[in-house]
């Protein structure tokens, strides 16, 4: 196929947005052709990724029937089938827990250094940095003799225990990546005595790993192999190369590592040979981003070579450049774009290394049911089966509250087996007795009970024999405890009937299911932990597997990492989550050598991940057709612009007038993007095809379902919120207890409530605020079971005390009704009003005073006059003679004591006109409530637009917004006639 000096590198390469695997077919095609049939089959070609593979292969296949090369991954192992003989490499989960254990000892020594959780990701850490010594061909002596008197007592300690750790890890066999090379080593000296005959070819690497970079320099130099370069850089100019080779070069630059290969073939980059004569798609773009990512020693030569660049305009006329408010808006304004590439059949390929926003664009398109194509995939950990697993340690690690045991009963995965349905109605029973009940920890009493009553006594039984009554915190060895949580998670799987349900099922299930055989083979290895180190364990673990679930995917939509932008094929590329600390990535920290001491040791710099993310950018800005996005604000801060958009926007603004032209084209199709997800977000209707949408209701029920009784702590919510009423009182809805009882405003205010009153009916002492503190305490002591509560709650209540005792010494007569109830009914309108004051005192002259606690801030006049009619409602009762224990009684005062933060009461004079006023204002707003056409808005004057209403769900809020005007909707069915 080479037929040139055989003494020469051959070192080819295909530009920025070249689609490369049909470029790379089209070459070899191309070479072949002179040759027999036979000549395919004895080619061998090297890539880097499956999909790169898939992709090739899907190219060849199209140039019609022929026999096709043997394509194989790089790191392929049967590539190096009979090289050298070696022992197995060591399995990465043996060396992790056998470092983890040593880590473990090196905490308990020295527990300053890190928490206890970070056992684990500092065995990563550490294991992933032997494994790069041996994949760089960097020996651990190396790391003894590094010079650590200019360096802190954190780096000479951690070295210190490196060093402790290299005696494990030179006993053991070597790991995968130090075997691969010493394996790739023995083939290239096998190379070196006998040539092989037959073509072998590298293509779409960089050479960024050693073990390939070594591989590539020995295939390029083969009389018949050659090296592909994936994105090279022809428009860079001899100076820039020649920068690029001192010894003050950034790493980060895009094309550094073919420099550093080039150098390593002693072949100029200007030799380095096309492999194909495919042009670029945007050779223009390629020319100007070339020039926007020099380094930054010759930046300088933007004012010179700037202003004589040619093609602006054409370079970026398929450029977009969207700069949204916030990540929602981003990934709202990029699903947008994709929808609108599936109308138009356009092939689009979403690339971003951020996880998040991915899962927002993918949401986003779901509600046009659009499923995008995700070469990721999703860690196994959150996953079915891996949350179902994280649950079961969980419960045994802390002990089994009414939340973590629903949690786990809900799961899709429990009693998959037979009578799942079955199972779900018991669930759904067993949470709405403890949410009566207010059950924090629900035993086997209360289960067996449960049983009984509902009839499921067998359901019962079987809960109560599978799960750990309390957990055990004693340590045992790993091998132990994966054995607990492997029987107790099959057996809650498979339900009473036994078997392992669909737990290890499907595509996660299988993966799931290898991951816990492999643990359980290597468990002898971890030593002894405690249920919590396991837990943190197994989580850790399960996140390091990723699993793609088969889903029927849009064939044109796609989602892409960011090292699958080398592959290309698609018609349009997004490029998003372009912030610095997002793409690129920040370095990841090394807790064992900081930089200088990897650079002294010969080990990779945290530049060389930054300069192929930049080679990732520099390829996938180079396609057709190209979306920029990034975040001007998350939700903590102002982001930073890529360093690469920063330059290729300053570039931009920085040349003459057809640089700005430019640039503000591309923002203002980005803007017109961002206006229409605004748009969308606002009102779904503002986008074609989204006629149809929930609106703000007010639902008209029949006159015979409205409610005819309320207690007056409802009609402020009748008033405010008229949905939460129609929910409420005719629907039939009820806020459920949470599962989890805590310490919420709703206890607090009981208790404040329940504190006073007791004080109140007591004999007056001689020190009223000793006597009132002592009182809150047992109430505390009793109805408040969390102990960092009860101290809070009591500091708040000595800080209100003086301010109640000085109203309520202060008041004349006595205190006549506390936390009684009372009645009123009408006839005209025909309703009943309800009440349960407080606390009502009688003045010496007979009249009355009624007083309502604020545990927050008490209404003002004004509030009290439109909305909060609570007292007023009462003094009207009062006035009626509702309330038995009064009788008929003129009302003198209402009285709100608020005794928050700052206590203070907020006191009206009772006159007969404003109860006639207020007697008045509530027939209307009954007889309004009452009409047949009027309906219960949803959140029709609020006091905050903030504040959540139990029913916004319901309602729907969300799909409306609260400039939408509310639609009578009747419901139900007609009133008989």
């Amino acid at each position: 196929m080479f037929q040139d000096d055989p003494r020469a590198a051959h070192l080819f390469a295909l530009p920025c947005g070249v689609d490369f695997p049909q470029a790379l077919a089209a070459g070899l095609h191309q070479r072949l052709q002179p040759l027999p049939p036979e000549a395919r089959a004895r080619v061998t070609v090297l890539v880097n990724s499956a999909r790169m593979r898939t992709r090739l292969r899907d190219a060849l296949m199209a140039q019609g029937p022929a026999l096709l090369p043997r394509i194989r991954l790089i790191t392929d192992p049967l590539l190096f089938e009979g090289a050298t003989r070696l022992p197995p490499p060591m399995p990465p989960l043996r060396r992790r827990l056998e470092l983890a254990r040593l880590i473990d000892m090196l905490l308990r020594s020295a527990p300053d250094l890190a928490p206890r959780s970070a056992i684990y990701d500092l065995s990563d850490s550490l294991a992933r940095l032997f494994a790069e010594m041996q994949a760089e061909g960097v020996p651990l002596s190396a790391l003894r003799d590094l010079d650590v008197s200019r360096h802190s007592g954190h780096w000479a300690r951690s070295l210190a225990f490196i060093n402790l750790a290299e005696q494990v890890v030179q006993a053991d066999a070597p790991d995968a990546e130090g075997r691969l090379r010493a394996q790739a080593e023995a083939l290239i000296a096998r190379w070196q005595a006998h040539p092989p005959a037959d073509p072998i070819i590298i293509a779409g690497s960089t050479g960024s790993r050693g073990t390939t970079a070594l591989l590539m320099q020995a295939v390029a130099r083969l009389p018949q192999g050659a090296v592909v370069l994936p994105g090279f850089d022809f428009d860079m100019s001899a100076d820039t190369w020649a920068e690029l080779g001192t010894d003050t070069a950034p790493e980060d630059h895009p094309q550094y590592r073919f420099l550093r290969l080039c150098d390593a073939l002693d072949l100029p980059p200007d030799q380095v040979r096309v492999w194909d004569p495919t042009a670029a798609p945007a050779p223009a773009r390629n020319r100007l981003v070339s020039l926007a990512l020099r380094p930054a020693p010759v930046t300088d030569q933007w004012m010179q070579e700037g202003p004589r660049l040619q093609g602006i305009a054409q370079g970026c006329a398929n450029l977009t450049l969207i700069e949204a408010p916030s990540p929602r808006m981003e990934a709202q304004a990029i699903a947008l774009r994709l929808r609108h590439a599936a109308e138009e059949g356009q092939r689009a390929a979403l690339i971003t290394p951020d996880r998040d926003l991915t899962r927002q664009v993918a949401a986003a398109l779901d509600y046009w049911r659009i499923t995008p194509d995700d070469s990721a995939g999703r860690p196994l950990a959150m996953s079915a089966p891996g949350r179902f697993l994280r649950h079961v340690a969980a419960i045994l690690r802390h002990r089994l509250d009414g939340q973590a045991l629903l949690t786990l009963l809900k799961h899709p995965l429990t009693h998959s087996a037979e009578g799942r349905g079955d199972h779900l109605l018991h669930t759904r029973d067993l949470e709405l007795r403890i949410r009566r009940r207010n059950v924090a920890f629900p035993d086997a009493d209360f289960l067996r009970g449960f049983g009984a009553s509902a009839k499921c006594p067998d359901w019962a039984e079987w809960l109560i024999a599978t799960l750990p009554p309390m957990p055990d915190p004693t340590a045992r060895p790993l091998a132990e405890h994966v054995a607990i949580h492997l029987a107790l998670a099959e057996a809650l799987a498979g339900g009473p009937q036994g078997g392992t349900g669909e737990l290890w099922e499907a595509a996660a299930g299988i993966q799931a299911q290898r991951a816990m055989a492999e643990l359980m083979r290597e468990a002898g290895h971890g030593g002894d932990m405690d249920p919590a180190d396991y837990d943190a364990f197994i989580t850790s673990y399960l996140q390091g597997f990723e699993v793609r679930e088969p889903v029927s995917a849009h064939p044109g939509i796609m989602i892409w990492g960011t090292l699958e932008a080398r592959v290309q094929g698609a018609d349009l590329v997004i490029l998003a989550g372009l912030n610095e600390g997002v793409w690129p990535k920040a370095p990841d920290p090394d807790p064992w050598l900081n930089r200088r001491m990897r650079a002294d040791a010969g080990l990779l710099l945290p530049e060389r991940q930054i300069g192929l993310a930049a080679h990732d950018f520099q390829q996938a800005i180079a396609a057709r057709e190209v979306a920029l996005s990034r975040a001007v604000r998350n939700s903590e801060a102002q982001t930073v612009p890529s360093r690469w958009l920063n330059r290729l926007t300053n570039l931009l603004d920085g040349l003459p007038e057809e640089g700005k032209a430019a640039l503000q084209q591309m923002r203002a199709r980005g803007q017109s993007w961002l206006e229409m997800a605004q748009g969308f977000d606002a009102d779904f209707r503002s986008i074609p095809g989204n006629d149809l949408r929930a609106p703000r209701p007010a639902p008209a029920p029949p006159i015979s379902a409205r409610p005819r009784q309320l207690p007056v702590t409802a009609i402020n919510r009748l008033i405010r919120d008229p949905y939460e009423t129609y929910a409420k009182y005719v629907l039939g809805l009820r806020k459920l207890n949470p599962l989890h009882p805590s310490p919420d405003a709703l206890l607090r205010g009981t208790v404040l409530h329940k504190v006073l009153e007791d004080f109140t009916r007591a004999e007056l002492e001689d020190d009223p605020f000793a006597q009132l503190m002592r009182m809150a305490e047992v109430v505390l002591a009793r109805e408040v079971p969390w102990p960092a509560a009860r101290i809070l709650w009591l500091a708040r209540m000595s800080r209100a005390a003086d301010a109640f005792l000085q109203f309520h010494l202060s008041q004349p007569g006595r205190a006549l009704m506390l936390e009684e109830g009372g009645a009123l009914t009408s006839q005209d309108p025909a309703f009943t009003l309800s009440a349960k004051p407080d606390r009502i005192d009688e003045w010496p002259d007979g009249r009355i005073h009624i007083i309502d606690y604020k545990t927050g801030q008490a209404p003002t006049r004004k509030m009290q006059e439109h909305f909060d009619k609570q007292l007023l409602l009462q003094a009207m009762m009062a006035d009626a003679g509702a309330f038995e224990a009064l009788g008929l009684r003129e009302v003198a005062q209402i009285t709100y004591l608020g005794l928050g933060s700052s206590p203070k009461p907020e006191m009206t004079q009772i006159t007969p006109a404003l109860i006639a006023q207020t007697r008045a204002q509530f027939e209307d707003l009954i007889r309004a409530y009452l009409e047949p056409d009027k309906g219960f808005p949803a959140r029709r004057m609020l006091l905050q637009e903030r504040e959540v209403s139990d029913y916004d769900h319901l309602s729907r809020f969300g799909e409306w917004v609260m400039q939408d005007a509310p639609v009578v909707v009747p419901v139900g069915d007609e009133d008989a006639v």
